[in-house]
């Protein structure tokens, strides 16, 4: 009987001291998107073999966080996109669309294979600390101040945040691209010791009332970066450093509200080898790094009504300076979608390119001339938008913009034109209840001659398209 209690005691006390671990809170949140797309034409051409025909599809993509929240202060965080697929279309293969890490249109560690059933994309420990806050794994990155320039991108890191009254600071360190696991990496050549990616940020933000403002500085460390094309192509003789500059403001006066960013890149490209060439840029010689964007958006909202409008630069690359190069690694982002055809991440990343006429890499705004890789953000490129909005209901808003893009350079001197074209939107989205919003939306492009590349006798057609997308938020 006395072995009988013992044990009965030893199995008591160990679920007594296991209790605290095991009382695991979970909660869970994210939204479901479900999608309709039809797009007129896949080219602006016009008259030509390759006109392109109409497309349309329905689409979905289902995102769930999860917090195990361990004790007060600690917990685990997760996020994964589960069927991020058109309806009824073919399954992408393994061997396509990878690896995504630093696409300009998908932003998760995985494939688009992956996603199509589950991909995880954030996993870390989130610790509030008597000290400050560390978040330390997979999280979220590349996305600060105002949504412009932000392509919110999973990446490896160690995070701390400290809270200081009025002020918040923030030192992070990202992790890239790493070659170097083995002598077997992607390149193959066994030398990949150090050919990886590494970024440094050191960021402040002031909060004030109705308002904030910070200060971003980050350092990349770029041992990888790609001096060719594909795998055989990637021969690492470049080393890249790369410091950007990242002050935003924030402001609202009575009923206007006010953002604005300013971002200033600079650095090298330093040749460390043979057969460099970069973007065409610099055969033999080092590269210069130096190009700049701006965004400034104002609203003025008196409830049922509102109104406003955005200006954003970023520099383009003048293709007549093969020591320098002044635009590429700036960019609108992803996060940041004025337009519903240009610079629009739904668009390019579900119905792809909208192409016209000229040679691979001209990209424009809708994802390229040619055959070229397609992307969603704005690059290299003259921006504005005006906007007005009305709310007849609590429920509906009904806004209608006119935006104008125009190219800061063209890709070569012979390039017809400059300007993207206009683009007229028209959106209306009602909010069935506090967790379901209908969102249905027209664009029409007035096409500008960007699109006829270096042919001036080209003609080109003016396109729209339609969109409508349920959303659940939970």
């Amino acid at each position: 009987m006395k072995r009988f209690w013992l044990v009965m005691l030893s199995l008591g006390m160990v679920l007594a001291f296991s209790a605290s671990a095991m009382a695991v809170d979970v909660k869970f949140s994210g939204d479901f998107t479900i999608g309709g797309m039809y797009i007129d034409k896949t080219t602006v051409k016009k008259d030509t073999s390759s006109d392109g025909p109409s497309t349309a599809f329905y689409y979905q993509r289902l995102r769930v966080k999860t917090d195990f929240v361990v004790a007060p202060g600690l917990s685990f965080v997760t996020r994964a996109d589960v069927m991020s697929r058109v309806w009824g279309g073919a399954r992408s293969s393994n061997t396509t669309n990878e690896p995504l890490v630093g696409s300009s249109v998908i932003t998760r560690p995985g494939s688009a294979y992956e996603s199509e059933n589950i991909v995880f994309d954030w996993a870390y420990i989130n610790y509030v600390s008597p000290i400050g806050l560390f978040m330390v794994g997979y999280q979220n990155d590349n996305a600060w101040g105002t949504t412009f320039g932000d392509s919110a991108t999973p990446a490896p890191g160690i995070q701390y945040i400290l809270p200081v009254g009025q002020f918040t600071l923030i030192a992070k360190i990202t992790k890239g691209n790493d070659w170097s696991k083995t002598s077997t990496s992607p390149a193959g050549t066994g030398t990949n010791a150090d050919l990886d990616e590494d970024v440094y940020t050191l960021a402040g933000i002031y909060n004030f009332k109705d308002g904030s403002a910070g200060l971003l500085g980050r350092y990349y460390r770029l041992a990888d970066y790609p001096v060719g094309t594909g795998t055989t192509g990637r021969n690492f003789n470049s080393l890249t450093t790369v410091y950007l500059l990242a002050p935003y403001a924030k402001a609202k006066i009575g009923p206007v509200a006010i953002q604005a960013e300013f971002n200033y890149l600079f650095g090298r490209i330093t040749k460390e080898g043979p057969g460099m060439n970069w973007f065409g840029e610099g055969a033999l010689n080092d590269i210069q790094l130096s190009s700049m964007s701006l965004y400034i958006d104002a609203v003025a909202d008196f409830n049922k009504f509102y109104a406003g409008g955005s200006l954003a630069y970023i520099s383009g690359d003048d293709p007549g300076t093969a020591d320098k190069m002044e635009g590429v690694f700036l960019n609108g982002g992803n996060d940041w979608s004025p337009c519903l055809f240009m610079f629009n991440n739904d668009r390019a990343y579900w119905a792809g390119t909208v192409n016209g006429y000229g040679a691979n890499g001209a990209n424009g705004p809708m994802g390229g001339n040619g055959t070229a890789a397609g992307i969603s953000q704005q690059a290299g490129a003259w921006f504005a938008q005006g906007r007005v909005g009305v709310r007849p209901v609590a429920a509906l808003d009904i806004m209608a913009s006119l935006s104008f893009a125009t190219a800061d350079k063209k890709p070569t001197a012979a390039w017809v034109g400059n300007a993207y074209g206009y683009e007229l939107d028209v959106t209306g989205t009602y909010k069935i209840t506090n967790n379901l919003s209908y969102m249905l939306g027209v664009g029409y492009l007035f096409t500008g001659e960007f699109y006829k590349g270096t042919n001036s006798a080209a003609s080109l057609r003016d396109d729209y398209m339609l969109i409508n997308k349920l959303t659940l938020t939970f």
